[in-house]
């Protein structure tokens, strides 16, 4: 998988979403941003969060965007495999297949 691809077409299907839906993606996008605002966990913290549950839940844009955005943040190659080993704990086969895919997804993201 193309990581870099896929997050540019995924990007361009939610710019198609938000002029259909304008009002829905402002409300989302303005949840995204409280949720993952500096509090009691900082923002990696959280990216990690999310990524895990990306893993469990097997969406792989969740999974791409926010390996990406841990990224951003500051997250490092272990920390990523740490999460899939906790999200494999939870979820199983499925997950662990999943979490390779972020592993991936690191990889190719951090590769420039």
């Amino acid at each position: 998988m193309d990581w870099k691809s896929e997050l540019a077409e995924a990007g361009s299907n939610i710019e198609n979403f938000r002029t259909a839906q304008s009002a829905a993606s402002d409300g989302f996008t303005a949840m995204h941003r409280a949720a993952l605002a500096l509090g009691a966990l900082d923002t990696k913290q959280k990216e990690l969060i999310a990524l895990a549950i990306g893993i469990s839940k097997q969406c792989i844009d969740c999974i791409g965007f926010h390996v990406q955005a841990a990224i951003k943040v500051g997250a490092t190659r272990d920390e990523i495999a740490e999460v899939i080993s906790v999200s494999m704990m939870m979820g199983g086969g499925p997950a662990y297949m999943y979490g390779v895919k972020a592993l991936e997804a690191f990889d190719q993201l951090t590769a420039d």
